[in-house]
């Protein structure tokens, strides 16, 4: 009789837990691992992503230089998590790229910079942003991460409609992002 009445208790706590743990879970962010095969990093992605490369000039540096960047997105209701990579000439320019990548996205958005960080520790930079601006009509938002690494330059964003941001949701993806 006792492995019965344990049995029916541990049904009891097991239907609202699993109840709870189902209503945590968002169906529109399918969270995957995601390992790019162009630059050493990782990233949790809310969906499944797509990668393009493409030359882009860096405008800000002392020279435009076009240079091979790679991006990876998945977009969820009408907001972008993506990555975008690249390897400079040279580890000096990494400032001034760093600089070049915020301005284009934040014109993307005709936005205002409203808050912005920067961390530095050795041969790393990372510029923390969130901007405000418009997107087909709507008020959006830019939230991203900015950072270089030797020769190697990361943007790291999430940017779309503002009513569709979760910041939950923003955490999440920026805090998955490693460098290998």
């Amino acid at each position: 009789m006792k492995p019965r009445r344990l049995a029916i208790p541990l049904m009891v706590l097991m239907v609202p837990l699993l109840a709870l743990l189902l209503s945590a879970c968002d169906p529109h962010y399918n969270w995957r691992d995601y390992r790019s095969k162009d630059a050493p990093y990782s990233v949790l992605f809310p969906g499944k992503p797509a990668t393009h490369t493409r030359e882009v000039l860096l405008a800000e540096l002392p020279v435009e230089l076009p240079v091979k960047m790679t991006m990876t997105a998945a977009e969820v209701d009408d907001v972008l998590f993506a990555v975008g990579s690249a390897e400079l000439a040279d580890a000096a320019q990494a400032q001034g790229a760093l600089l070049a990548l915020q301005t284009a996205l934040a014109r993307n958005i005709n936005a205002t910079i409203t808050s912005q960080a920067t961390a530095a520790s050795g041969v790393q930079t990372t510029v923390s942003i969130e901007a405000k601006g418009m997107r087909n009509g709507q008020p959006a938002l830019l939230m991203g991460r900015f950072i270089a690494r030797d020769r190697r330059v990361y943007q790291v964003v999430v940017m779309g409609d503002q009513r569709h941001i979760s910041r939950e949701q923003v955490a999440t993806f920026l805090d998955s992002f490693k460098l290998q």
